[in-house]
């Protein structure tokens, strides 16, 4: 577990490759110091990435609309969006609706087929009871059977696009953290055990304590050094997985 205090553009490349990139990068949707768009990263991670990896990235759309045409043209491809469900919100206007998600996109290299791209895609054990049938396998039903299948009660189904997970309201050490449960399943389902995340935008390093939690490397880097040496501290607080459990 590493997390490095510096400009990660300068300092992520050259310790890659990696099997999962995260990035948490500023929005770019207020007027605040800190919230500045950061141009460049892209192209920088993409170099860095195994072609079997995948890039999230989370954002707004305002900010995804400005920033689209910066991944297209640095090789990634777009494969999917999940969205955040907060338990609160918040809104800077009066006039709209108060804002309690955050989107989630997934992105992989332009040069590397779909197939080839670790997923392990997590299941929940809450789908109901039913029987489904179809006379024929519509071809973008991937690798489901023709036929029929039966879904028992409880039994696991793939887990849904829209995630509600708590925030860190009231403890959080960072203005943007994200919570560790979310991003133990962005981890568990795009980095192999054992493989290497790196944190783009470290923060308060939530992602260090979710890859300590799920059997996964880490590195980070976080341009700020005071956030830096608290993020250390937090991740070192926590066992990595398997350790202090007796036999």
């Amino acid at each position: 577990m590493t997390l490095l205090t510096g400009d990660s553009a300068l300092l992520m490349p050259r310790c890659g490759p990696y099997d999962m990139i995260l990035a948490d990068p500023p929005y770019g949707d207020t007027a605040l110091a800190w919230d500045r768009r950061i141009s460049g990263w892209p192209a920088k991670a993409r170099g860095a990435l195994k072609p079997s990896g995948s890039l999230w990235v989370f954002g707004s759309l305002r900010s995804f609309l400005a920033t689209g045409a910066e991944f297209r043209d640095a090789g990634w491809k777009y494969a999917q969006e999940l969205v955040w469900e907060k338990q609160n919100g918040s809104s800077f206007h009066a006039d709209r609706f108060r804002r309690a998600h955050e989107l989630i996109v997934q992105f992989y290299r332009d040069d590397a087929p779909w197939s080839c791209v670790y997923n392990d895609v997590p299941t929940t054990p809450d789908a109901r009871g039913r029987t489904v049938r179809r006379k024929h396998r519509p071809p973008h039903m991937g690798l489901i059977d023709a036929g029929h299948y039966v879904s028992e009660d409880g039994g696991p189904r793939l887990m849904r696009s829209v995630i509600p997970v708590r925030n860190a309201h009231g403890r959080a050490i960072h203005p943007t953290e994200k919570p560790v449960a979310l991003l133990e399943i962005l981890i568990r389902t795009s980095c192999p055990p054992g493989g290497l995340v790196g944190d783009w935008f470290a923060g308060s390093g939530a992602a260090g304590v979710a890859c300590r939690l799920a059997g996964r490397r880490y590195l980070g880097s976080e341009i700020d050094p005071v956030m830096a040496q608290r993020a250390r501290d937090r991740i070192a607080s926590v066992l990595p997985l398997g350790e202090g459990i007796a036999p």
